[in-house]
C-alpha cells in the first residue's frame, strides 16, 4: 500500500471523527426536551388527523393541549366530550364539555325546486365551476352539486343523491370535522348544534336576492319576508341581506317558524307528524 493512498485513509478518518464529535456538541446544544405527556394525549386522541381541532393532526392538537393553561378554547370534535376529558385528567386540568355539532347543507334546490337555465361542460368540481359561473339555474347561491365535499369527507358522512343531485349529510357518521364546510365554495355547509334525535330547524336557503328574484329562481327560496323572524319568542333567528337564519345555539326546536313560512324555506327534520287540531280535523270532515 502506497504512502499517499494511507494518507488519504488517515485523513479522511480524521475528518469523519472531527465531524462526529462536531455534530454531538450541536445536537446536544440544540436538542429540544419533549414533555412526555404529549405521547400520553396523542394516544388518548382518536388518531383521525382531520383537522378538526384548528391544528395540522392530532400530535400537533396534543402539542397545543399540553402547552395550554386550560382547554376551553380546544376541543377535538372527533373524540368529543369523552377524548377530552380523558386529555384533561391526563394534563390535570378541567374539561369543558361542549355541545356537539353536525353538518348541515343549507340548499333545498332540487331539480324539482329549481330549474335549470344552462347547462355546464367544463370541469365538473363545485371549486372550478364556481370560478368559471353561476350555476344551471337562476339562483347563484345554490349548491352545485359535483360532490366537493362528498369527495372532502373521510367518514363516508356525505353520500350525493342521484334524483336530487344535492348532497345530504349522515348524522350519525358525521363528526363536524369541517372538511365539508371549507370544501364547498359556496359557503353552504354549516357546523350546527346536534339536537337530540337529529331533529333540525333549518332556513335551507342561502340566495340573498330580494325577494321576487329569489322565488323566481327557486320555488322554496328564503325571500326576506320575516315572518318567522317576527313569529320566535326566542330571538333565534335575524335577518340579514334578504335572509333568514337560525341560530342551532338559541332554537328551542318550537317550530312556529316552520308553520309561517309561505314558501317552504324553513325545513324541519325527524319530528313525528304534526297533530292535527280539533277544528282543522272538523272542517275536513266531508259533508253528507
Amino acid at each position: 500500500m502506497s504512502i499517499t493512498v494511507v494518507y488519504t485513509i488517515v485523513t479522511l478518518a480524521v475528518i469523519g471523527a472531527a465531524a462526529a464529535v462536531i455534530l454531538y456538541f450541536v445536537a446536544q446544544k440544540f436538542k429540544v426536551i419533549e414533555d412526555p405527556r404529549i405521547d400520553d394525549v396523542d394516544e388518548a386522541l382518536p388518531g383521525a388527523n382531520c383537522g378538526g381541532c384548528g391544528f395540522a393532526g392530532c400530535r400537533a392538537f396534543a402539542e397545543a393541549c399540553v402547552k395550554a393553561s386550560e382547554l376551553g378554547d380546544l376541543n377535538c370534535p372527533v373524540g368529543g366530550n369523552e377524548t377530552m376529558s380523558n386529555v384533561a385528567s391526563i394534563l390535570g386540568l378541567e374539561a369543558v364539555k361542549k355541545d356537539p355539532r353536525v353538518a348541515y347543507i343549507r340548499c333545498n334546490g332540487t331539480c324539482d325546486h329549481r330549474p335549470k337555465t344552462s347547462s355546464f361542460d367544463g370541469a365538473t368540481t363545485c371549486a372550478i365551476a364556481s370560478s368559471v359561473y353561476s350555476g344551471e339555474s337562476g339562483c347563484q347561491f345554490g349548491c352545485l352539486g359535483y360532490g366537493d365535499c362528498f369527495d372532502a369527507c373521510d367518514f363516508d358522512a356525505i353520500v350525493m343523491h342521484p334524483e336530487t343531485g344535492i348532497p345530504e349529510i349522515i348524522d350519525d357518521k358525521c363528526v363536524a370535522c369541517g372538511a365539508c364546510v371549507d370544501a364547498c365554495p359556496k359557503d353552504l355547509i354549516e357546523l350546527r348544534k346536534k339536537m337530540p334525535k337529529n331533529r333540525k330547524v333549518v332556513v335551507s336557503c342561502r340566495n340573498q336576492d330580494k325577494g321576487g328574484v329569489a322565488r323566481k329562481a327557486c320555488s322554496v327560496a328564503c325571500i326576506g319576508c320575516s315572518k318567522c323572524f317576527k313569529e320566535c319568542p326566542f330571538d333565534a333567528i335575524t335577518m340579514e341581506n334578504n335572509l333568514a337564519y337560525i341560530d342551532s345555539d338559541k332554537c328551542k326546536l318550537c317550530r312556529k317558524c316552520v308553520a309561517v313560512c309561505p314558501t317552504g324555506a324553513i325545513i324541519e327534520e325527524n319530528f313525528p307528524p304534526r297533530k292535527v287540531k280539533p277544528e282543522e280535523k272538523k272542517e275536513t270532515e266531508p259533508v253528507n
